[in-house]
């Protein structure tokens, strides 16, 4: 049977997630390793960003939602190239 996560547990499972997908694009994007570092970042941020929606935090939606944009402008960049 399938166990049931608690809110408490989906929020840490998501902010983990982000975290490691976030340190791991920084660490792919200080050895020039394109386009893995911009793809884990987006995932990253939007993570966060749907963890600050749930959590109704406006300071973390925002700055999440303006990483996102930045971020999707690097994968654009990519996909024009």
């Amino acid at each position: 049977m399938i166990k049931e996560l608690s809110y408490r547990q989906i929020d840490a499972t998501l902010k983990w997630t982000a975290t490691v997908l976030i340190l791991i694009g920084a660490i792919l994007t200080s050895l020039a390793i394109d386009p893995w570092n911009i793809y884990l970042m987006n995932v990253g941020t939007l993570v966060w960003l749907i963890w600050s929606l749930r959590i109704r935090d406006n300071a973390l939606i925002v700055v999440n939602a303006g990483l996102l944009i930045i971020y999707l402008m690097g994968v654009g960049r990519v996909i024009l190239q």
